[in-house]
Parts: structure tokens; sequence; C-alpha cells
């Protein structure tokens, strides 16, 4: 059985030349300093800690590279995660986001080798900027109280009570630490003034955490908390190690897998839909075409290893990617040097991170929120459809306010309805009253006159799929009619496929035809849609005689059933 599981490194590497050798590491550097605040940035706004962002950029970075199915994508934590695994500890705690890591990534690893990897293309754009818009509203507004140091202890969950909460300690806030915040945010938006390869968080990052410790050892200002101040600084590579498991009482474990399932769905398709996405900009740029189900194996693998060492979801990151692509990245090596650069960071300059001022990394995190929100794909699309507009407001204000599994299921039930509705919309149905012109027909063999329709005959034709939608408009439509005709021609030269619902339809209108003495005559039947009849022993109820292949044999076909009535 063909899997289709093709890594790109491996096609990569059988070309393999020493310029690409360079050109990657060169790209795989800097592609890793600049993984290198927001590894950090992702892994302290998730709930988690600096050590486990870096943890997750090292394993995930590698895994994406080494087995996935783009020569250019970089994997790592991202923003859109931070929202969902922030919701999935204050529920369940650490262990149950190892299960969730873990559960997400097999359902990944099983969509690829089900070959699903272009079904995540069908998801509604306006739904994915109304995820990605939603996603960074949330990211921003959780940054406010390590912005400006309000030092709330328990900042709630919910983004209306969290609001309310900030307004309720505005008073408490810690102007050197805004400082730090607003001058870490200028950086970043200056910085690609002056040079475009130099990432500006990167930048911030170290002039602030400079600022921060001279203004403690000089000026005797020891009110900006650092990363180290809250959190254990990274000190080497962790041991793998098994999911504590605690059930609540009563609880069983089939019954925690369960309860987690929703949030492992959440991250699968959040993991797919970024990832696909960032392959398929990649693919732009580049000219080249990613393996998307390849790529999603690459993503499960990626995300079922990091959790054993305490990491986070990771899925491709569209920033770092092009980062790759624009500093020279050629194949799946760039990201694995880059794995290797934030491991050396990990190992050997671990103890440097806890000089990082909390709100310098709140400050990267509002620009990273800044760049996410699509606010001027927001105007656009407000000039579409309105029903794309309000699918993306719907999309945005769900993941807003509820949560992003909620946001992520109802979505993705918009888009099918949206896909269904749009279907049905397209599809048509055409009825001839009297004559049939050959020079506007594709099917017609005789071109000489117009076909004439005989007394007694209706001629119909659907134009476009045969599903639930168009098998209850051409049920009314044939109810409309007064006066039964004896034979009733359906042309279907333009269906490309009949669900069980429109084949329910069509067993149904032939019986109740019958016994209403008219007969049913179906033609230019595609050969996929007659497979899908034989299958369902239509052939048996209306015979073999009456599904003929053009609209003149039908014609035909009628005429000698009007005789053999008028014999009758």
């Amino acid at each position: 059985m063909n899997i289709g599981f093709k890594p790109k490194l491996f096609s990569a590497l059988k070309d393999y030349s020493k310029a690409k050798f360079s050109a990657d590491i060169m790209a795989g550097v800097i592609v890793g300093i600049v993984a290198i605040p927001l590894a950090i940035a992702f892994g302290i706004a998730s709930g988690v800690g600096p050590t486990e962002g870096l943890i997750t950029a090292i394993i995930a970075g590698f895994f994406i590279s080494f087995l996935g199915g783009t020569k250019v994508q970089i994997g790592g934590p991202t923003g859109a995660f931070i929202v969902i695994v922030y919701g999935i500890i204050q529920q369940y705690g650490l262990s149950g986001l190892m299960i969730s890591t873990i559960m997400a990534g097999i359902i990944l690893v099983a969509m690829g080798f089900c070959k699903m990897g272009n079904i995540i293309k069908f998801v509604p754009y306006p739904i994915i900027i109304g995820f990605t818009g939603g996603i960074a509203l949330t990211i921003f507004s959780t940054q406010m109280n390590d912005l400006f140091d309000l030092g709330i202890k328990n900042v709630p969950a919910d983004f209306i009570h969290k609001w309310i909460c900030y307004f309720q300690n505005i008073t408490h806030i810690n102007w050197w630490a805004f400082g730090i915040g607003i001058c870490s945010i200028l950086l970043i938006i200056f910085t690609p003034k002056i040079s475009k390869k130099i990432p500006g968080s990167l930048v911030a990052i170290i002039l602030m955490t400079i600022v921060s410790l001279v203004l403690k050892n000089y000026f005797g200002i020891e009110s900006i908390k650092t990363i180290g101040d809250l959190y254990e600084l990274p000190t080497g590579f962790p041991t793998p190690k098994l999911p504590e498991i605690s059930l609540a009482e009563g609880q069983s474990f089939v019954g925690l897998i369960q309860a987690l399932f929703p949030a492992a769905f959440t991250i699968a398709m959040l993991g797919a839909i970024e990832s696909l996405l960032s392959a398929m900009v990649a693919d732009g740029v580049i000219s080249d075409k990613h393996d998307s189900n390849t790529e999603l194996i690459g993503q499960g693998v990626a995300n079922i290893v990091v959790p054993f060492f305490g990491g986070i979801p990771a899925t491709g990151a569209i920033a770092r990617t092009m980062t790759n692509i624009n500093n020279g990245g050629k194949t799946p090596i760039a990201g694995i040097v880059h794995a290797l650069v934030l491991l050396l960071v990990l190992l050997f300059l671990g103890k440097f991170v806890g000089y990082i001022p909390m709100s310098c990394l709140a400050g990267v995190l509002i620009m990273v929120s800044y760049n996410m929100s699509g606010w001027r794909t927001f105007v656009s699309l407000a000039k579409n459809p309105k029903s794309d507009f309000a699918i993306l407001l719907v999309t945005f204000f769900l993941t807003v306010i509820f949560d992003l599994t909620i946001a992520i299921e109802i979505g993705l039930l918009l888009a099918i309805v949206l896909f269904l509705k749009r279907t049905n919309e397209s599809a048509s149905i055409r009825i001839f009253h009297n004559e049939i012109d050959p020079n506007n027909e594709t099917d017609v063999t005789l071109h000489e006159e117009k076909l004439i329709i005989p007394k007694g005959v209706e001629v119909y034709e659907i134009d476009g799929p045969y599903f639930f939608g168009i098998a209850n408009k051409f049920d009314e439509i044939m109810k409309s009619f007064g006066e039964k005709p004896s034979v009733r021609i359906i042309r279907m030269r333009k269906v490309p496929f009949i669900d069980s619902t429109g084949l329910h339809n069509l067993e149904t209108l032939c019986i109740t035809s019958k016994r209403d003495d008219i007969q049913i005559v179906l033609s230019g039947v595609n050969p996929q849609v007659q497979k899908t009849l034989k299958k369902a022993g239509f052939i048996e109820i209306l015979g073999e005689e009456n599904i003929c292949n053009n609209i003149n044999a039908a014609l035909e076909q009628a005429a000698r059933v009007l005789e053999k009535k008028s014999f009758t």
C-alpha cells in the first residue's frame, strides 16, 4: 500500500551541493537567532516557561524539518496556540496538556496517512481570518498584566472579566516596566527601517535587558520584573518523562480522554491549518510544491514527541519560514540547523534568559499579535459578500468571547454550511417545454433541425451535483406542474456525482411515477454516476433501456413508451 509518506529532506539531499549547504547554514543560524525570543515568549505566554518554549522549538523544529513535506518550513511554538494551551493548563494542568498534545499528534498523523492534507485547503478564508484575528486580540489582552506590571496574581481567563480586572488594577502601573515595554515595541517597529536582516525582537530583548540591568545596578531601580524572578531558568536538556495522569473522583482514563478530545482536536486542526497555510505561502515564493500529507505526518510526529520533554504544541510558523526563505534557506537542513542553534542557546546561554524583563517580552508578543491580526484583511473582506463577512465576525467573536475550541467547531460547521449553500445555489434545474435547439447542446447527435419534444413528454435538465439540496428542489418543481405527463426525461449530463439523498429521491420518484403510470428516462448519465446507480440496484428499478447516452436516444425511448401506451 502506498501511504504517500515522502519527507522532502531525502529528495532534497539527492542533488545537494556545497553551495546549498553554505546557504542552509547561514539561513538556519539567522532563523535560530530570530526564534530565540519568540520561543521564550510563547512558552511563558502559554503558561509554562522559557525552557518549555525553547525545548518545543528545538524538538519540533528538528522533526518538522526532518520528516515534513516542505523544503523550507520552520516549525516551533506559535502565537496561535497560546490561547488553547493556557486554557488547557488552567482546566486540566500540565498532564492534561501533555495528553492533549500527544492525542493531537496522533490525529495529525492519521490525517496524513488518510490523505486528508488537501481537505484542510477547503476551509474558507473568512474563517481563517476570523480565527487568527480573534487569537491576535486574545494574545494582546493577555499581555497587559506584564506590560503595565499590574501585579495581578490570578488573571481571569475569559476576555471580558480579564479587562474588567485590568481596569480595577490600573492604579498599580509600574511606570519603569511600562517604559521598557513601550521602548521594546518601538524598537521592533523601527529596526526593519534600519536593517531588514536583524530581527527587531532580538534587538529589543538585548537592549532592554541591558537597560534593565543598568537601571538595577547603577540607579537602584529593582521594580522591573524579569524572567528569572518568576520562572525556573533553563539548566540543560530535560530527560523524557511520562505524563502524570491524575483522575478526578469517579473519572476513568477513558473519561479523561473523552474530556480532552475537543482540545486535542482543536490543537490538531489549528496546527494543520497554520502549517499548510505556511507551506502554501512558501510554495508561492520558492516556486515549489509541498506534500501536504507528508507535512501533516511530520507535524504529528513532532507533537507526539514534544510533550515527553515538557514541550507544548507546535506547527509551521509563517514568519520564521519566510525569514528562512529571505535568508537563502534551500532545504530542510536549514530548519535542522535552526534547531541546533536553539539547542546551543539552551545548553550554554540559559542563565542569561533570566535577565530579560517581562514587560519586554510583553512588547514582543504585542507586536506578534499585531502582525497576526490582519486588520487590513478585515477591512477588505467587509466589502465582500455579506455572508462571508458575517462568518468572519462570528468566528472572530466566538474566539475572543468564548474559546478557540468552540470557535473552531462552529467555524468548521459554518464552512460546511457555506459550502453546501453555495453548491446548492450553483446547481440549477432547466425545463424544456416544446423543443431542444441542437446548436446549444453538446449531447445532441443531429444538427439539421430542432428536436421536437412529443406531447406527453417533459424534459428536465439538472446542472450540478445531485445531492440533497437539488434533490428537494427538483421534487418541488415537478410537483408544481398540474397535468401529469406520460414520460419524464431527466438529463444528467452535467451531474458530476449523486449522493445518498439524491439517490433516494430519484428512487422514490421512479416508484411514485410508476404508480402514476409515468415512465422516467435518464439521459447523458456519466460513468461515475452510472456506477453509483448500479451499486444501489437502481438499474433494476428503472430498466437498463431507460438509461440513455444522449438526448436523441432518450427522446426515441420516450417515443417508444408513448407508442406502447397508445396500444394498451
